[in-house]
């Protein structure tokens, strides 16, 4: 057990070991309190952080000091609170998520305890997906604009449930998390040209017929129609669309029109699942049914 009076210093301290460096202050600091859970996504890493209300501070001092730059994905599940990079302030509610550059200065400031998602994201990666990677500022995909409202819905789902995170395979969530974040802090200006509704068109069809192939990625289908991993997100979300949820959507239309053939019927449900893509026979069920408003066997009789 740490002492109430080291409570505050013990926090730092690991925080300053699992993350990054940084200082904390806290009014509440003689009955502080916090809980880190931390799990590893490929190259990712989801952190959910409880804690008493405090202000965190990346200082000069603090980056000098750190062996990694990586950027941070943050999202508060239940209360308003503020971010101060580059002399800008983003003040945000729950479900709004800000990406902040940690090779920068910046403040975080919860003034109502701490119930957030962190989304630790290498350099490298995040320049896989943003074109203006090192933008300015706070960066925020608000809750109610645009992508931004899935993005936050991840987040708070993260911060309430960080392995929830295991539903998906690892890849499969980095890239969706990676379009996400494309969509929402750099949409499109433009009208799609009629360039990108043919590249849109022919990312769908090499899809369509790899869709029964378990563990197809985006990268794997964007090297195969000679274009970058971040112009094959751009094209979906040109279009309202990610890459995973587009794959998905495909899998389970050929599902249910697999399960009304007749000449199929001897078929097993789960079979017929793997045959459109999905390995696990209990996950392929439970997205059926969210989409379609009932499980495969009931889809097949009806």
């Amino acid at each position: 057990m740490v002492a109430p009076s080291a409570r505050l210093d013990y926090w730092v301290g690991a925080i300053c070991e699992a993350f990054l460096e940084m200082e904390c202050s806290s009014r509440e600091a003689p009955t502080f309190d916090g809980v880190l859970h931390s799990l590893s996504v490929e190259t990712l890493s989801v952190n959910q952080v409880r804690a008493t209300t405090q202000d965190v501070y990346r200082t000069p001092s603090g980056i000098a000091r750190s062996r990694q730059l990586p950027f941070y994905l943050i999202g508060h599940a239940e209360a308003v609170w503020h971010v101060r990079q580059d002399g800008q302030v983003a003040h945000l509610r729950p479900g709004d998520v800000v990406l902040v550059d940690s090779a920068r200065p910046y403040e975080l400031h919860f003034p109502d305890g701490v119930n957030c998602v962190s989304l630790q994201l290498p350099r490298a990666w995040v320049g896989q997906w943003l074109a203006q990677a090192e933008a300015r500022g706070p960066r925020v995909a608000w809750r109610d604009q645009g992508w931004g409202q899935s993005l936050g819905a991840l987040a708070v789902q993260l911060a309430r449930d960080p392995a929830s995170a295991q539903a998906l395979p690892p890849a499969l969530l980095s890239d969706h998390l990676g379009a996400l974040l494309c969509a929402a802090l750099e949409p499109p200006r433009a009208p799609v040209s009629s360039a990108a509704q043919g590249l849109h068109a022919h990312l769908c069809s090499l899809l369509r017929a790899r869709m029964d192939q378990p563990g197809v990625s985006a990268q794997a289908l964007a090297q195969e129609a000679g274009v970058s991993l971040r112009s094959l997100h751009r094209a979906f979300a040109a279009q309202g669309q990610t890459f995973a949820g587009t794959l998905r959507e495909m899998r389970l239309a050929r599902a249910g029109e697999l399960l009304r053939r007749p000449q199929l019927a001897h078929v097993a449900v789960a079979e017929i699942g793997r045959r459109c893509g999905f390995a696990d026979a209990s996950h392929f069920a439970r997205a059926f049914q969210r989409t379609m408003g009932v499980p495969p066997g009931q889809w097949r009789r009806g």
